[in-house]
């Protein structure tokens, strides 16, 4: 079955890991299919209350933005085609179910050193790093964030009981130049993220004050 050749190209959205200090992409996550909605909330960085009169209208620093997203994994269409999709035939779809799983955990190679150290007598073990995740929901949005939760309802199953169909929801905290500073590369990709909000904004339709019903501010 072939698609209409004038049809736009249907993008996805997903999720990136590069190293924070280089910039190297290390791995794309895309979504199987595109959740139906998105949801994002903000909490403003105000000075807090009881201070100077003063300072009533300062802000401390961009607003803390969380986002939450529901997607589906389903199998059914490799299944029907299992000469092409061996690993869905014999692992249904835990590969990609461990691919969102893992964006939670150090590697074990990691903990295995750490370990090693601890049991060397190392006083002092650096928490280990983790790659940048990258969240993009369209090119003027790629965004640094952390994941904060997630959430996997394995709903359907095959005859050896790999899951073959789930929803996945997982939230995840953007992290703004006040969690990376200007010189790394999450910060750059953060004020990026943040000034093409600024550049939309400007092509919004201004109001007027006849539509609020008033002449003007007395």
């Amino acid at each position: 079955m072939t698609t209409f050749p004038g049809s736009p190209k249907l993008i996805k959205g997903g999720i990136v890991l590069i190293d924070p200090e280089t910039g190297v992409t290390q791995r794309i996550i895309t979504l199987q299919y595109n959740p139906d909605t998105l949801s994002r909330s903000f909490q403003v960085q105000a000075i807090g209350e009881g201070g100077d009169r003063s300072e009533a209208l300062r802000l401390k620093g961009p607003p803390v933005e969380t986002i939450k997203v529901e997607a589906e994994i389903d199998a059914t269409d490799q299944l029907e085609f299992p000469d092409q999709n061996p690993n869905a035939v014999q692992l249904g779809i835990q590969p990609q179910l461990a691919a969102l799983e893992t964006l939670l955990y150090p590697e074990s190679s990691q903990l295995q050193a750490n370990n090693i150290l601890a049991q060397a007598g190392t006083l002092e073990i650096v928490p280990m790093q983790a790659p940048l995740t990258l969240f993009v929901w369209n090119r003027n949005r790629i965004v640094p964030v952390r994941l904060t939760d997630l959430s996997i309802t394995e709903e359907a199953f095959d005859p050896t009981l790999n899951p073959i169909r789930a929803k996945v929801s997982f939230g995840m905290r953007v992290l703004s130049i006040t969690d990376l500073g200007f010189s790394s590369k999450g910060g750059s990709l953060y004020m990026l993220y943040q000034q093409q909000k600024e550049s939309l904004s400007k092509k919004s339709t201004a109001g007027t004050f006849s539509t609020l019903g008033i002449g003007g501010i007395p």
